[in-house]
This record gives structure tokens, C-alpha cells and sequence, in this order.
């Protein structure tokens, strides 16, 4: 079974309305890159929307700019390009010459935002996450793919600093994900 298999039983999409289609050739081609397979599958299973209140998924074209995956790689880009010039230190991953960083998520009112690691050399389905705590310049590294953190994160299994309030704290029973639509009412663009 998947991560992703595992995720719908613990966390169910909505079932009504679907997930809009997402033209991922279109998609990948305004990226400049191809994406990884479990994301598209994160994608097209849920959609953009937030998962317990807390972790929003990005999504190509998505109608609120908040949750488009390409309005979110465009500022993340030059949000880090500023601050790096102005001297923060960038993850030990990026000092490799062409590896970059790419959104796939965020937290909820924190700022911090969850990238793909992408190295020279490595296909989209290795790429690894990096959480950034967002108002500070920490960096995590999580050695599995998207769908597979999403998954630790919500089962409380993810080795991490940020989301063990979620279960320390919120302890939830029943996780849940609602749609961008049903969070933000309207889209507006």
C-alpha cells in the first residue's frame, strides 16, 4: 500500500465536488520542470485545501492565488533569492551547485512553507522535503517524498520540531481535509 493509499484511509479526500483536472504537461512546462508522481496523485485525489487546519497543498491553476503552485514558486523564489543576498544561510542541500527548492505546501498562519529538494542529477520521484519554519531561517530535511511526509506528519510518526504540537497538543481523533472552496468560500484572483 502507498503512502498516499494509507493517507486517504486516515485523512478521506472530499468526495463532492471532485478535484479539478489539472493540465500537468502545461503545468510542468510553466515550471520548468517535471513534477513527482505522488504529488500528482496527491493532487488529483484531493485537490487544493488544507489538511487538519493546518498543512494547505498547492496546486497548478489553482483559483486562489494563496494555493497556486505557480504563484507560489514565483514569490518563495524571490522572497529566498532576497534574503539569501542579504546573508542568511542557505540549507547544507542548496550549497550544491544547481539544486534549488520548489513549494508543494505551507502551514496555516505560520509562514513556514514545505519545498522539494531538487539536486542535479536526481528525477522528480527523489526528491526530498525541506520544511522551512518561514519567519526565521531554520531549515528540516525529511529524506522521503511529499505524500509519504504528509502521511508521518498527520499519523504523528514525522520526525520533526514543527508539527508535533498538532499531537502533543490537538491530539485529533479524526483527521480531516477541507477544499480550498469550502475554506475560502469564493475564489478570488
Amino acid at each position: 500500500m502507498s503512502a498516499l493509499d494509507t493517507l486517504v484511509r486516515l485523512c478521506p479526500p472530499c468526495a463532492d465536488p471532485p478535484p479539478p483536472e489539472v493540465d500537468w504537461a502545461q503545468a510542468e512546462r510553466a515550471l520548468g520542470t517535471a513534477l513527482p508522481a505522488d504529488y500528482k496523485r496527491l493532487v488529483e485525489t484531493y485537490g487544493d485545501g488544507i489538511f487538519d487546519d493546518t498543512i494547505w497543498l498547492l496546486v497548478p491553476g489553482s483559483a486562489y492565488a494563496d494555493c497556486d503552485l505557480h504563484a507560489q514558486a514565483a514569490e518563495r523564489a524571490e522572497i529566498l533569492a532576497d534574503l539569501w543576498e542579504m546573508g542568511e544561510e542557505k540549507p547544507a542541500g542548496l550549497l550544491e551547485a544547481g539544486a534549488r527548492v520548489l513549494p508543494w505546501a505551507f502551514e496555516e498562519g505560520t509562514g513556514a512553507f514545505l519545498y522539494w529538494l531538487a539536486r542535479p542529477g536526481q528525477e522528480p520521484d527523489e526528491w526530498t522535503v525541506l520544511y522551512n519554519e518561514g519567519r526565521g531561517p531554520l531549515w528540516e530535511h525529511h529524506d522521503m517524498g511529499c505524500s509519504a511526509f504528509l502521511l508521518a506528519v498527520l499519523a504523528g510518526t514525522a520526525e520533526t520540531e514543527y508539527f508535533g504540537y498538532l499531537y502533543e497538543v490537538l491530539k485529533p481523533t479524526e483527521h480531516r481535509f477541507l477544499t480550498a472552496d469550502q475554506t475560502l468560500g469564493e475564489s478570488r484572483r
